[in-house]
């Protein structure tokens, strides 16, 4: 047996719904990368800017890397988002466990597999300079669709990928060259936020699943009306792709929602303190967010549910330590028209961003 047919079938055993090799070199399509970054489609994530050419060529991450090894981890669970304004919305990726600590443990065994036919390997899972959806189309896995996602015919796009670049030289499988997105523009046209600026081009700036867990600050005003009940993440453009039609529920139960995560309440997440919080979500991917910036997603929902309910717990969030928490909470106070609770609290209020979004709500019709 080859040690390409090999390490497939090892993959496939360690639980992997699909691998593929490429050879190792110049990363295909790697020349969209620098305008990308030149119109600060990335916004905050630095990281992604910082040497960019390190992307461009795994021999940087693995000096003689010869082949990319790609494989694929559906994350499908069981249950649907709820439409109702009074729960949060939770990207499904992250209803369960963290994904990394899943994927880390399963590509740790294939590398040691790897290396034992006596080549070296280098892990990546979402967290080194790699530009894995276009590695994963290279490998035969799949096509990126009109929202930059790698779908599959056969599984949708409720996947992970996950790479091992190796010093190995493995046949490579046949690139996927062909697109089967065709006419259907559903990603782009119901993508709430318009981030989709062109087919296969995202500005990070005005998408949901960045602002609410990379962007750290305050989220403009003039898309939080936009963002619904969406608290961590967001699967709009995945949930009307024709494709997930395909989609099948993943065996791995780490990926199953959490009790209350596929539906929880809006008002019992804003009552959280950061105990709860960490409680709540430990080995989550919940927790990339932080605690503050969490609770500014929450107050948003809270703000665009209409639910009177929601304005006593809204107000004592006007108590919150945190400059963010307690500013999103007066954007959404207004928008509940509880002009009392900010009244109450301009007096002292001494933040001047917090001041600036109580007068824009008091002054507002």
């Amino acid at each position: 047996m080859s040690n390409a047919s090999s390490i497939r079938n090892k993959a496939l055993e360690l639980g992997f719904e699909r691998v593929g090799f490429a050879r190792a070199g110049a990363v295909p399509h790697g020349e969209a990368l620098g305008p990308w970054l030149d119109v600060g489609f990335h916004g905050e994530m630095a990281w992604m800017a910082k040497s960019p050419e390190r992307r461009l060529d795994p021999a940087r991450l693995l000096p003689g890397a010869k082949t990319v090894i790609c494989v694929l981890k559906n994350y499908q669970s069981p249950g649907t988002h709820s439409a109702d304004p009074a729960v949060g919305r939770i990207s499904r990726y992250a209803w369960g466990d963290d994904y990394h600590d899943v994927l880390l443990g399963k590509l740790h065994e294939l590398r040691d597999y790897v290396e034992g036919l006596g080549g070296t390997a280098k892990v990546c899972v979402d967290t080194n300079a790699i530009l894995e959806k276009p590695w994963a189309q290279e490998a035969g896995l799949g096509w990126q669709g009109k929202h930059s996602n790698v779908l599959s015919r056969e599984m949708g796009s409720w996947f992970f990928l996950g790479e091992l670049i190796t010093d190995l030289e493995l046949e490579p499988d046949p690139p996927h060259r062909e697109e089967y997105c065709g006419s259907c523009t559903a990603c782009i046209d119901l993508c709430p936020t318009k981030a989709i600026v062109a087919p296969y081009v995202v500005d990070s700036r005005k998408c949901i699943a960045y602002l609410t867990i990379e962007h750290r600050g305050a989220i403009p005003r003039e898309l939080r009306p936009l963002m619904g009940n969406l608290v961590f993440g967001c699967d709009i453009c995945q949930d009307v792709c024709p494709w997930n039609k395909f989609a099948q529920v993943a065996p791995e139960r780490e990926f199953y929602a959490r009790d209350g995560n596929a539906a929880p309440s809006l008002i019992g997440l804003m009552s959280m303190t950061r105990d709860d919080f960490n409680r709540r979500f430990k080995g989550s991917p919940v927790k990339r967010a932080k605690h503050a910036g969490f609770l500014r997603n929450v107050a948003i929902a809270l703000g665009n549910s209409k639910d009177p309910a929601a304005v006593p717990v809204l107000e004592k969030a006007l108590e919150h330590e945190e400059p963010l928490v307690r500013a999103h909470a007066a954007w959404a106070l207004g928008r509940l028209g509880a002009r009392a609770a900010l009244e109450r609290r301009r007096p002292a209020e001494t933040e001047a961003e917090v001041i600036e979004e109580i007068d824009a709500a008091l002054a507002a019709p």
